[in-house]
């Protein structure tokens, strides 16, 4: 008690009506919080059936038609699903009608080709699947959360919108909730947005990291290794390129990185290739860095393909292409924000030690647009995630779900 209360005095809520003490004293939270320890058992059977499902970025549909399933059986208000496959429920609030909403979100998709074999796997107290944790663990606790509410009539000051995103991992380049924010969207407005993703009770992520990512295309005419000696070489010149690309700095030196993922050209080892190709992604937190990293990764490239074509001694230009594939934006909760202050007053009172931390997730492009916006584990442990041999362990599982739903009610407000 004198935890939540020691945090209460700083954290202005969004209702003015309640604070988190308050919060966690009425009693149908008090039995919302005790419904998610009872089905802990039923929110990991969940997971398991969730995963078992394949959801491939890009190809979420049949995962998105089970969570609206479940979102009809939950009983809340479900929304047809948006024009980019984003599947949207509401649990009305008591308030006036036009207050903005609170958004509980928590992405469809997973970083594995289809065809990849997801069935789960027990190995003691391990579950192991790949997305079994990312983000299998998220959804579950999300529908975790939804049915407490349901069951226990929790009537809140603001409406939730619950929201299974798609497009969040990889190449979508966050494509559904870009779409959820757009100019034109209702949820623009939103007031705070949680992201469910993952496994954990400690790490809140408030520090979007930012990410560029570039495709380059360098293309020539080609030719014998031999009879054509002396043309212009694009994996010559892409090669030239990558290795510079390793000392790229931003002015000022600020933390980012970069990363050459993919890179192929050519046909054959006695062929000069008549196309080479790579994909580069540039990360940092700060929004003039990213743009610093993005113009001089342009200008190392068109500077390896200038000395390429003027060491080759024959004149045979390259063209160089190079197209942005993945945008995301940066920037940072205030670390003193109500919703921040709350999600760190709902760790400590789960047992945990709260851990303020950056990574690039659903909360990016909300956090970009001046919305108190965080992403938080649902609980449990977890190793190999993005492998083929990720797992999950259900130690603290509950725990972790109780801690996002606090942090919900804290900006949602409880009637």
């Amino acid at each position: 008690m004198s935890i939540v209360f020691a945090l209460a005095s700083s954290f202005s809520t969004a209702s003015k009506r309640m604070n988190l003490q308050q919060v966690t004293e009425h009693p149908l939270v008090t039995r919302a919080r005790a419904e998610l320890h009872k089905r802990d058992r039923h929110t990991l059977d969940e997971q398991i059936r969730i995963v078992s499902i394949e959801a491939p970025t890009g190809l979420e549909a049949q995962r998105a038609l089970y969570i609206q399933s479940r979102f009809v059986a939950i009983g809340l208000q479900v929304l047809e699903a948006d024009a980019v496959g984003n599947v949207l429920a509401r649990l009305p609030g008591g308030a006036a009608t036009d207050h903005a909403p609170v958004i509980l979100a928590s992405h469809l998709d997973t970083i594995f080709p289809a065809g990849t074999d997801v069935t789960p796997q027990r190995q003691g107290d391990r579950v192991c699947a790949p997305g079994i944790t990312d983000n299998a663990r998220g959804l579950a606790g999300m529908l975790a959360i939804a049915a407490a509410l349901c069951k226990h009539k929790v009537v809140t000051d603001r409406p939730i919108v619950f929201v299974a995103t798609v497009g969040e991992e990889g190449l979508g380049d966050l494509r559904g909730v870009k779409h959820l924010f757009r100019s034109d969207s209702p949820y623009a407005g939103a007031h705070a947005f949680v992201s469910l993703d993952g496994a954990g009770t400690n790490r809140i992520v408030n520090r979007a990291i930012g990410a560029c990512r570039l495709r380059a295309v360098i293309r020539g005419l080609g030719g014998h290794s031999w009879g054509d000696r002396g043309l212009s070489n694009p994996v010559h010149a892409m090669g030239l390129a990558v290795a510079r690309l390793r000392e790229l700095r931003p002015e000022g030196n600020p933390a980012c990185s970069v990363n050459v993922g993919r890179l192929a050209g050519g046909t054959s080892v006695n062929a000069i290739p008549s196309e080479a190709w790579m994909e580069v992604d540039l990360r940092s937190h700060d929004r003039r860095a990213l743009l610093d990293l993005e113009v001089g990764a342009v200008q190392i490239l068109e500077q390896a393909v200038r000395e390429e074509i003027a060491q080759s001694g024959r004149g045979v230009p390259l063209v160089l292409e190079v197209e942005k594939i993945g945008d995301r934006p940066c920037g940072e909760t205030d670390p003193q924000h109500p919703l921040v202050v709350a999600a760190e007053a709902a760790t400590r009172l789960v047992g945990s030690t709260p851990e303020l931390t950056s990574s690039s997730t659903d909360a990016n492009v909300p956090i970009s647009m001046g919305i108190p916006a965080i992403t938080i584990g649902a609980g449990g442990n977890a190793g190999g995630v993005h492998t083929t041999e990720e797992w999950y362990e259900n130690t603290g599982g509950a725990s972790g779900i109780e801690r996002a739903l606090l942090t919900l009610l804290a900006v949602a407000g409880v009637q």
